[in-house]
């Protein structure tokens, strides 16, 4: 099915100035709506007509939003609609979290990280062009997917999870927060709940439609980063056909606490290799209280891989992710 690249088509524009507005709004449409943040990924969406909402929710006038602000226990707490370059470019951010830093500031282009936030980039849906072009996949309610036939173009796909589906999650900055163990603020009309990054992100297993935790009526308002890994040795290494603009083939985010010259404790999150932000936890118990040694990364490096299973064009992944994996974790992993 070829994709028509027509005029949007018709909505409502709501332009709410808080969030209690943005709120109502939400529950009043519930499943008729498109929250738009930086618009990045939704015009797409609406240029091509593969999601024809009724009603469209703006949230560029919602100040309570944007922002980042320092918490108690000395982490930040980032408004939901905070570009990437302010996050990339925030001081407090690169000296105490350069993790996230480095993830926003190899998100797609300057222009685009000027008007791309941290709350779309997290819940971007997948970048399968078999889903994005409008065929009926799984994901998009039918009875196939694409990506996982003989003839298929897969070479951006899944290496793990694959369940019916084998799109990938798209998101620099995903990694990131989950490797600081952040905490996603989501409210609906009912309240609020926080949920930590790592179980924001869900995969086809526990709903092939979506990405995320994020239900009808949801609205993601801020993250929070705990201190817990402030100052700790980071690493971000993002891997594209393109050194500009492109979406990653294999990305990985570490944070890793050394002492003596031995890895105390690590987070290692690796993105682009299934539908959700893969945390290492077997590699992560691994180099626990090892030496921060060429040998501890290479045994990582080949744990991290245990269990790919490689479609027909994207087994360059396995390698790549080895690669990856065992770089975050040799010294010189920077703080």
């Amino acid at each position: 099915m070829a994709t028509i690249h027509d005029v949007m088509p018709a909505f409502e524009l709501f332009q709410p100035a808080s969030i209690e507005d943005a709120l109502s709004l939400l529950e009043r449409h519930r499943r008729s709506v498109w929250v738009l943040a930086g618009g990045l990924d939704t015009f797409d969406w609406l240029k091509d007509r593969n999601k024809r909402p009724q009603v469209v929710i703006d949230l560029s006038g919602v100040e309570a939003l944007r922002g980042i602000k320092a918490t108690s226990d000395g982490g930040l707490e980032i408004g939901a609609t905070t570009t990437l370059t302010e996050i990339a470019n925030h001081a407090v951010v690169k000296d105490k979290f350069k993790l996230l830093a480095d993830s926003a500031e190899l998100v797609a282009s300057p222009q685009i990280r000027n008007q791309g936030t941290l709350g779309g980039n997290v819940s971007q849906d997948t970048r399968c062009w078999y889903y994005r072009s409008g065929w009926t996949c799984y994901r998009a309610g039918g009875n196939i997917c694409y990506a996982d036939t003989p003839t298929a173009i897969n070479r951006e796909h899944a290496l793990f999870d694959a369940n019916r589906c084998v799109a990938v999650n798209p998101s620099d900055t995903a990694p990131a927060l989950v490797a600081l163990d952040a905490q996603m603020v989501i409210r609906n009309s009912s309240g609020e709940r926080v949920v930590s990054a790592e179980e924001f992100f869900i995969g086809p297993s526990i709903d092939i439609t979506r990405m995320t935790v994020m239900e009808p009526g949801d609205l993601l308002t801020s993250i929070r980063i705990p201190g817990t890994w402030a100052g700790a040795k980071f690493y971000f290494e993002k891997v594209r056909d393109r050194q500009v603009w492109d979406f990653p083939l294999v990305n990985v985010a570490s944070a890793i606490k050394i002492s003596g010259g031995n890895i105390q404790q690590a987070r290692i999150v690796v993105n682009g290799v299934a539908a959700h932000p893969m945390r290492l936890t077997a590699v992560e118990n691994q180099v626990a209280g090892k030496a921060q040694s060429e040998e501890t990364a290479t045994a990582a490096g080949e744990l991290a891989v245990a269990g790919a299973q490689p479609l027909a064009h994207n087994a360059y992944k396995i390698p790549l992710m080895r690669n990856l994996v065992r770089r975050a974790l040799r010294a010189e992993a920077t703080s």
